[in-house]
């Protein structure tokens, strides 16, 4: 592992490891193919994780429901951080202009009239009707360090990697409309105490995931061709999916998982 160090969101990260022995002269699958190669790896989406099924299925505390939405704080205001690498990093100015609306669903903006508060401003709603404090959310205390590992490795992995392969990290949001909807369907159930106005991120994300899929695929599916270049996209996918799993694992053991 590379030494490199960095700001806030520069903790020391390499590319992903290679995971198995690649044949080079190996046929490229055709798009179809790939595409079904890739929403494979939805197996070990974090959907499946023991903490995330304690939270969507009725199990989890107060204090764990708090804790959950604290940690991921910190991954929402990386969100905007990565996309903007992408952007710095993207010659493509199609691309650019449609990336670009990432940012804006995050951070927000106000123009011409139009104001949108955005994702990151949602997510502390969310956090306000969990009974946390805006002061707490913001000023993270409460983020566990393996934590803030996990999501400096990956906004430094989409600073240095070639563009393309930051698109391709970000299609983990293949499998994110689900993990949404079953929070909409089980949390309002489960978790009566929690004022529903607060579950508007998780209504915004299961459209917004939609159409940002259609962009990352289309940009991972015409840049990675070659057979090596596919499995390099499925090892992106993965280390993407071990980040999200990893700090559900951090989680888990900061607050328990409950049977």
């Amino acid at each position: 592992m590379s030494t490199a160090t960095g700001n806030r969101f520069g903790t020391p990260f390499n590319a992903p490891a290679t995971f198995r022995p690649r044949d080079p002269d190996a046929p490229a699958w055709d798009r179809v193919a790939f595409e079904a190669h890739l929403r494979e790896q939805g197996r070990s989406y974090h959907i499946h994780h023991p903490f995330n099924v304690m939270l969507n299925t009725g199990k989890a505390s107060p204090e764990q429901i708090r804790g959950w939405v604290a940690n991921r704080f910190y991954y929402q205001i990386a969100i905007p951080v990565k996309d903007a690498a992408v952007l710095a990093n993207c010659p493509d100015r199609e691309v650019r202009r449609e990336w670009i609306q990432r940012i804006l669903d995050h951070d927000g903006f106000e123009i011409g009239g139009v104001k949108d508060a955005g994702g990151i401003e949602a997510w502390i709603r969310l956090g306000l009707a969990v009974g946390l404090t805006r002061e707490e959310i913001t000023d993270l205390r409460h983020v566990i360090p393996a934590v803030r590992f996990a999501v400096d490795a990956y906004v430094n992995f989409a600073r240095h990697a070639p563009w393309q392969e930051a698109v391709c990290s970000s299609l983990t949001e293949l499998f994110a409309p689900e993990i949404h909807k079953q929070r909409l369907a089980t949390w309002p159930e489960h978790y009566g105490w929690i004022e529903t106005t607060g579950l508007q991120y998780f209504r915004n994300r299961v459209s917004q995931a939609r159409r940002d899929v259609e962009q990352g695929l289309a940009v991972t599916l015409d840049h990675f061709r070659s057979r090596d270049q596919q499995e390099r996209a499925l090892e992106i996918l993965r280390f993407k999916l071990d980040i999200l799993w990893a700090m559900n694992d951090a989680m888990a053991q900061r607050y328990g998982v409950n049977a």
